[in-house]
């Protein structure tokens, strides 16, 4: 997922909020918030900036988040499979239609040297 953040293709990602954040005790990002993206190693390889954060429900992603998350989805309902799939069997989590999701819709701000 770093290299299409890096070269561009990744504009969006998501989370569930239940899981992702309440459980971890992170805050939502916030419009205008820097993040840096860090690789398997622990190195700083890029900083995005949030452009836009939703919370809706599983069932309501649309397909403008599903073309800007550049995963592959074509549309909403390619995200919902594709999810749906990977959070239920490899994190067990139990998604409904209901599910709250984080979206977060950010730029490429910079590449770290090297």
């Amino acid at each position: 997922m770093i290299a299409l953040i890096v070269s561009g293709v990744k504009k969006a990602t998501a989370g569930t909020l239940e899981w992702d954040y309440q459980a971890q005790g992170e805050p939502i990002e916030t419009v205008g918030e820097h993040l840096a993206i860090i690789n398997s190693d622990g190195n700083h390889v890029a900083t995005i900036r949030a452009t836009k954060v939703d919370v809706v429900r599983f069932a309501d992603v649309p397909t403008e988040f599903a073309l800007a998350e550049g995963e592959g989805d074509l549309s909403g309902d390619d995200f919902r499979e594709s999810h749906r799939r990977y959070w239920s069997r490899v994190e067990g989590l139990t998604i409904t239609d209901d599910t709250q999701i984080v979206l977060l819709y950010f730029e490429l701000v910079s590449r770290a040297e090297g």
